[in-house]
C-alpha cells in the first residue's frame, strides 16, 4: 500500500438518541449521532411498537382471538370428559 494516501482510521464515539454511547473506529471525523441503535431497536430488545392507522391490527387480533377461544374451549371440554 502506498503511504500517505489513506485517511486516518481512529476511535470515535457513536451516540444514539436514546442516550446509549459506544466507541468504534472510523475514518469519519468527530462523533457520529444515530437515531436508533441495538440498545433501543425493537428487533434486538423484543419490544415492537405497532402503528395502526386503520384498525388492521385490532381486526386481526379480534379475528384470531375467536380461534384461540374455540381451541381453549375444546381443550377444557376434553379435560372434563370422564375417562372410561
Amino acid at each position: 500500500m502506498k503511504a500517505g494516501i489513506h485517511p486516518a482510521y481512529e476511535e470515535i464515539n457513536v451516540i444514539c438518541a436514546c442516550g446509549h454511547t459506544f466507541r468504534t473506529r472510523s475514518a469519519h471525523k468527530g462523533d457520529i449521532r444515530v437515531e436508533i441503535c441495538s440498545n433501543c431497536h425493537p428487533f434486538f430488545t423484543g419490544r415492537q411498537k405497532l402503528i395502526d392507522t386503520e384498525g388492521r391490527v385490532d381486526r386481526f387480533q379480534k379475528k384470531y382471538q375467536k380461534v384461540k377461544d374455540a381451541a381453549q374451549a375444546k381443550l377444557d371440554a376434553k379435560k372434563k370428559q370422564p375417562v372410561a
